[in-house]
């Protein structure tokens, strides 16, 4: 049974994971971290019955002698990585939701994991969906090497373009790679700088950031008279919480840090 703490268990991520986490069988929710609801129950923040465990204020508090098997964090960008040295730091595995951790942050995280036997797993996107998106994106991409991606979220969201973009346009990037096939030239001039959206190598992406949405991303591929598109929509935050549950589980038989959900599937 692996204990299980959430960093932001205050935020709406959080109170998910608490719980998703409380109801598996398999997993243990341990405690919660979130200084705005320092003192309270971490059952009760996240709106089911009292599970008799008060909010811890700081991860300084739950990383002593009865620290936990594994730590989820949603927190924000600014914060990430701090916290994630810290979780590593102490030899405790960490689920990592939270957005903004460029290449040298995860490498450098990768050693402090390393050095403590701390395994980490930094996913984009935890809906299982979504990850088949990416993959099918990534096989589609040598037979329609056009494409763009256009993806939406609601208007609080942190970064844009969102890490599930970024990595469908990475995936694409390295099957076109692979398979040595190259987009037609665009031959648009953009009159009003942006319109074209921003480009991952060789894709380009639009983010819209509109209140109503929670997370969709649509991959267009063009072809010779024929258009494919691949969507997914997660209609709200409870189509994260297989995967993050799964997560939890796997991250024990994976050593170092993993980039992508998919590797546990």
């Amino acid at each position: 049974m692996l204990r299980v703490m959430v960093c932001g268990a205050g935020g709406k991520m959080g109170r998910e994971v608490v719980k998703a986490v409380h109801a598996d069988a398999e997993l243990v929710m341990a405690g919660g971290i979130d200084p705005s609801q320092a003192g309270n129950d971490v059952g009760t923040v996240a709106g089911i019955e009292s599970l008799h465990i008060p909010m811890a204020a700081s991860l300084d508090e739950v990383l002593g002698e009865n620290k936990p098997d594994v730590i989820v964090d949603f927190t924000s960008p600014a914060i990430i990585f701090e916290n994630a040295k810290k979780i590593l730091g102490a030899g405790v595995h960490i689920v990592i939701g939270t957005t903004g951790l460029s290449q040298e942050q995860r490498d450098e995280l990768a050693a402090i994991g390393k050095a403590n036997n701390a395994n980490c797993l930094v996913a984009p996107n935890f809906s299982l969906g979504a990850v088949m998106m990416m993959k099918v994106s990534a096989e589609l991409a040598q037979y329609f090497p056009n494409v763009e991606i256009i993806e939406l979220h609601h208007n609080h969201k942190y970064d844009a373009p969102s890490g599930t973009a970024v990595l469908t346009a990475k995936l694409i990037n390295e099957a076109k790679a692979a398979a040595n096939v190259v987009a037609t030239e665009d031959l648009t001039r953009e009159s009003l700088p942006g319109a074209r959206g921003a480009k991952v190598d060789d894709v380009t992406i639009h983010s819209v950031r509109l209140p109503g949405y929670v997370a969709h991303q649509e991959v267009i591929f063009g072809g010779y008279d024929e258009v494919l598109v691949v969507r997914h929509d997660s209609l709200s935050r409870l189509s994260f919480m297989p995967g993050v549950v799964l997560a939890c589980k796997k991250i024990v038989e994976h050593p170092g840090l993993t980039y992508g959900l998919e590797h546990y599937l």
